[in-house]
Parts: C-alpha cells; structure tokens; sequence
C-alpha cells in the first residue's frame, strides 16, 4: 500500500480509538495490531510472534524499575507533614522579596520537585497548603493560582523526572545525563516565575501584601526545610556523583525517606497502604503505557513511517527553526488532550527520528519535549494541574486557565531561550561526565 494512504489509515485509526475514550494503552495496543494486519499484509502467527519478544524486551528493562520508587517516594512525601515544614521554612525567606510569600509556591514547588517526580503531585502537595494560607493573608486570588500552576509543572522537568525516565528509555539515551539536562532549564523557569510575580507586584502592591515574618529566624528556616534538603542531596547527588544509577538512587531515595518518617514517627500502617496502593496504581499505568508504545513503535518501523516521514521533512529542507516550532504546535495540541507520559510514548516513535535527522542533540531534545509537556498540563481541556487546583480552590476551570496563561507564556519564553541558547541544557552534562 502506498506510504501515504498507509499513513492516513494509521492516523484515522489513532483518531478513531481517542475518540471512542478508549484507555491509552488499549488504543497503542488495538493500533499496532491493526496497523500491522490492515496496512502492512501481517498474519496474526507473525504479529503474536514479533509483539511477543518485544513484549519481553521493554517489559524487561531495569530502568523501568526507577519508576515505581520514585512514585513511591512522592507518595510516601505526599502523606507527611514535610510540605507544611516547607512553607512555614520559606515564609521567612521570601517575605521580604517583592511579591512576598507568593514565591513560596515557586520556591516551593522546585524543592519538591526535586524529590517528586510527577506533577501532578507537586501541585498537590505545595497547593494544599499555599492555596489556602495566601488566601487568608490577602494576596491576589488569580496570581496565587496562577504562579501555582505553572511551579506545579516543574515537576516533571527538574529531576529526578519520571516523564525523563519514559524519555530515556524510549530515546534509548543516558538517564542521568537527561537528569543533569533539566536542572539549569527547570531554575531558568523558576527564575522567569519570580521575576514576573516581582514585577506584578511592584506595580500593583495591592496584589501581594507586604508581610514581613516575626518570630523566626533564618536558621530556623533552614530548620524546617533541613529534611527536604537532605533527600534532594541524597537522591541527586548519588546520580550526579556516579555512586549510584538512577534506578539505584531511587531505591536509595525510598529507604531515606523511609527513615526520616520513621524517626518522625509519622509511618503508620494505613499511611504505607495509601501510600502502595497509590504507587501500584501509578505504575501499572505508567508501564504498560510505556510496553504498548514499544510495540507501536516496532508496529511503524515495520510499516516504514518513521523512515518515510523523516525522509519526506528532509526532502522538504524546513529551517531547525520551522521544525523545532511545527513540532511545539504539535505537541502543544496534543496536550490539549492527552496526559504527558502519553503524549511521550505516542509520538516518539514518528518524531525523535525526524529530530535527529536534522541534527538535534537527542539530550536536548529531550528537554524541549518536557517543557512542552508542561506546557500541556496547564491548558484545558486535559490540564491535569488545572483539575488538581480546581479541587484545591474550588474555582472553575475556565478561571483556573485563564491564572495561568501568563505562566504559560513564560513557558513558551524558556523553550525559545533553550532553542536559541541550547548550551543551557547541554553544558551540565558535559560538566558532570568531564
């Protein structure tokens, strides 16, 4: 069949299952076995025979196993008292910077970035407590829900990362060295973040209250952010040091954090089974999203999409600059639907051979894609922090999007400084490996 019509089945085949509400994964599974059988002649003997050893092969992968520990970790962390410790150890600290404690949903969320993973438990965890605290203490509504939502983001791009991890072993690229990747990009953003609240407030002081914190000192501040420090330190700094792979810190970073509840005396049963349970539902998601996209990747090998479509962009001699923005566009609507693990698995298989065919660094691509991720987890309709801060402050989507659309410009200001400046991802890596 010709490559083109093969391509338009493929897609209305792709349509058609996202539009029936049919679950990601049964989709990319439903997907490759038609595309196969349909556009490409495939016998079910010959299908069953190929998807069986894929199915093996990224069932397999030991750097799948970081996956479910880091969720574990953010869980463990979700169900303590550490994010309420973080804000009380930021107000201090930024009380005093225009804009006041309104940093401490930035500052907040990057910290706990730092040992979550997900973004979606970022804003969690930061949001239960700032929401309401900036609320009571007069800052502006829309700025409070709207700096929340894009720090929340962060998540994902500041590691350790479990979108980096779907990245790393899709792209087939170091893990550590994508940790290393996002660390300068996610300040950057945190930086833009400040900055634009700071500049809010000064020209409108009304929006941000000046509240200077009494009875507590700098050292007591650190105090209080002492635990979250100490596990950033462990987790991060036994990758960045070489002691440990990224699946290992992983497993370092659960028995820390395990202990540190533990002298806490904050671990009870119904705390670990809430805890597991979540981790376990997170994970069989988040795997067999990841084991179906493997076998839809083999699926358009096989048919010769990825080949085909990378040789017809090349044909077409687009600028770096007219593909790197034909790809934001489409990864910006694709978040408009769809969650970032599955924008990742779905649509690396067709773009990461066109990236590298017109030279990318896949490391730094990698980060590019993160950051439009996060741009798609604050727009609606599919903006997962968007519904995590509507339940938080009980507003409705639709004021919730419109607070964030200047973080989300922000965003698309950091994807351009990245693109124009991509020693901002690569340098760190290069420094860390010698």
């Amino acid at each position: 069949m010709d490559i083109f019509w093969t391509a338009v089945g493929v897609a209305l085949l792709l349509v058609f299952f996202l539009s029936m509400g049919t679950w990601i994964f049964a989709s990319m599974l439903a997907i490759s076995i038609g595309s196969l059988w349909i556009f490409g002649d495939f016998s079910a003997d010959r299908i069953g025979l190929i998807f069986s050893r894929i199915l093996y092969r990224a069932s397999n992968s030991w750097e799948l196993s970081a996956i479910p520990l880091f969720i574990l970790m953010g869980e463990l962390i979700f169900r303590s008292n550490l994010s309420e410790r973080l804000f009380k150890g930021l107000v201090p600290i930024t009380s005093r910077l225009p804009g006041g404690i309104l940093h401490t949903n930035v500052l907040g969320c990057t910290l706990f970035a730092a040992v979550s993973g997900s973004s979606a438990a970022t804003t969690a965890t930061i949001g239960k407590i700032t929401t309401q605290e900036l609320k009571q203490r007069g800052y502006d509504r829309h700025l409070s829900i709207g700096s929340l939502a894009g720090a929340g983001s962060l998540g994902l791009l500041i590691p350790p990362s479990i979108v980096m991890i779907v990245y790393g072993v899709q792209a087939e690229v170091s893990i550590s060295r994508l940790f290393m990747a996002g660390v300068v990009p996610g300040l950057v953003i945190a930086l833009l973040y400040s900055v634009y609240i700071g500049i809010r407030a000064t020209l409108s002081p009304a929006l941000a209250p000046k509240q200077i914190a009494h009875g507590q000192s700098i050292g007591q501040s650190i105090l209080l952010l002492l635990p979250i420090l100490m596990l950033i330190s462990i987790v991060i700094g036994s990758i960045y040091t070489g002691i440990a792979t990224p699946s290992e810190a992983a497993a370092v970073g659960v028995a820390a954090t395990l202990v540190l509840l533990g002298v806490e005396r904050q671990i009870n049963l119904a705390m670990l089974t809430e805890a597991f349970r979540g981790t376990l539902i997170t994970s069989i998601m988040v795997c067999s999203l990841l084991i179906t996209a493997s076998l839809l990747s083999t699926a358009m090998g096989y048919l010769h999409l990825p080949r085909e479509l990378a040789s017809w962009i090349a044909e077409q001699n687009f600028s770096p600059t007219m593909l790197l923005l034909a790809l934001a566009v489409f990864y910006i609507v694709l978040g408009l639907f769809l969650d970032g693990i599955s924008i990742t698995v779905m649509s690396l298989p067709i773009t990461l051979p066109i990236v590298l065919l017109a030279g990318f660094d896949p490391i730094w691509f990698g980060i590019f894609l993160i950051i439009m991720i996060e741009l798609g987890q604050i727009t609606p309709p599919v903006g997962f922090n968007l519904f995590v801060l509507q339940s938080l402050t009980g507003e409705s989507i639709g004021r919730v999007a419109w607070a964030a659309l200047p973080f989300f410009l922000l965003m698309c200001m950091a994807a351009i400084i990245i693109s124009v400046w991509p020693d901002l991802v690569l340098w760190l890596p290069r420094f860390m490996n010698g």
